[in-house]
């Protein structure tokens, strides 16, 4: 129906008529016109100046420095090669997005006399060349109150390989579901101080993980060696009675321990020589006492061969049990902090600086500030999980 051509138009509404629609829409209510006419009147209005917030003591804020901002932190002789900030994400299969995997990861909780942190970054020269964290974090707890236990996995994929991500999320996924389902007997060995039982235990649900591994290379129409990866864990009580820390793993990496502001490698890597290698002197002291855990008498580290197919390097299975004291920090990594930790000492140092002397545990965000602190000529993913001991 044709509009009333003596339909008064709309003030504030440009080319208005007031007619009505062809759908037979009545002209426009008289509430209508008052909103328009209030939300011309709101454009027009003076925007009232909200004063900057002050200090109790009547000062004004300081503004924001921007020129003031620091740069990215690195010890050693030089700045890094890489930028500090990532630079390129990994291309995306519109088909399998869930493969895709972020650049960082950061993680803590509390439980009895332990405050965990934990943190996956990708490193500099996967972030400025675009490819995939190969690093791969899981953490964890099964069972509930004083009878849980913490799982806390770290692997790193095999380098300039195909699918190392994935590889990697797989050892983790794989051997946090073993040690999920048999988590009640574990923690009771745990608990009661049960070496043998512990480690042939966790021993057997490693080389099962792996077995899948393999499998799972063979259906890629891979070899083992192309779909593999290192393993850390740490096995921890959450009963606060219990201070027994387990580790166990197959691959590279590193365990220290920070007593009494002084490094100690636990893990140590075997030399050409065929002495322990360890932390550089400065900042750090040799691990001499501990070689065999007072405690529980157990030895460092366990060196049982794992069964592999030929093709596949051996790499031994890795067991230790030890007994933290309050005021230990505890760090499980990756080889991509191993290695700087073990070769710069300037960074050995500066951690051992920021986590000896503190009275409480850092932030998230601190911690992940204390996890990028870059050395030049290391530039691989990083993954770490620090316990400190209250």
């Amino acid at each position: 129906m044709p509009g009333d051509p003596g339909a008064p138009a709309l003030p504030g509404v440009p080319g208005s008529t007031g007619a009505v629609d062809a759908s037979g829409t009545a002209d426009v209510s008289a509430a209508a016109v008052e909103a328009s006419e209030s939300a011309a009147s709101l454009e027009a209005a003076v925007v009232t100046h909200v004063p900057r917030p002050r200090r109790r003591d009547g000062d004004r804020f300081p503004a924001v420095d921007r020129a003031a901002d620091r740069a990215p932190e690195f010890v050693g002789q030089g700045p890094p090669t890489y930028e500090a900030e990532p630079t390129a994400w990994p291309e995306a299969d519109p088909g399998a997005l869930d493969d895709l995997v972020p650049d960082t990861v950061l993680d803590g909780a509390r439980y009895g006399a332990m405050t965990l942190r934990a943190v996956s970054l990708r490193g500099d020269s996967a972030r400025y060349r675009g490819e995939p964290r190969r690093d791969a974090l899981l953490t964890a707890r099964f069972g509930a109150g004083d009878d849980a236990v913490v799982l806390v996995a770290v692997a790193s994929g095999a380098r300039a390989a195909e699918g190392a991500h994935r590889a990697a999320r797989d050892i983790c996924s794989w051997l946090g579901g073993a040690v999920g389902r048999s988590h009640a007997r574990l923690g009771e060995d745990i608990r009661a101080g049960r070496r043998g039982e512990l480690r042939t235990g966790l021993h057997r649900l490693t080389d099962r993980s792996y077995g899948r591994l393999r499998a799972r290379a063979a259906e890629l129409g891979l070899r083992p060696a192309e779909y593999t990866a290192a393993l850390r864990c740490l096995l921890l009580p959450a009963d606060a009675r219990c201070r027994t820390r387990v580790f166990f793993g197959v691959g590279g990496g590193g365990l220290f321990r920070l007593r009494e502001g002084a490094w100690q490698d636990l893990d140590p890597e075997p030399r050409a020589d065929g002495a322990p290698g360890g932390l550089p002197a400065a900042g750090t002291a040799a691990l001499c006492e501990d070689r065999i855990t007072v405690d529980l008498g157990i030895p460092t580290p366990g060196t049982t061969p794992a069964i592999d197919p030929e093709e596949v390097p051996s790499e031994p299975f890795r067991f230790r049990a030890s007994v933290a004291r309050p005021g230990d920090a505890l760090l499980l990594c990756s080889a991509g902090l191993a290695e700087p930790l073990r070769g710069e000492p300037a960074l050995a140092d500066a951690l051992a600086e920021r986590w000896g002397t503190r009275t409480q545990p850092p932030g998230l965000a601190e911690f992940l500030a204390d996890g990028q602190l870059r050395v030049k000529g290391y530039a691989d993913d990083r993954t770490a999980c620090a316990i400190w001991e209250s």
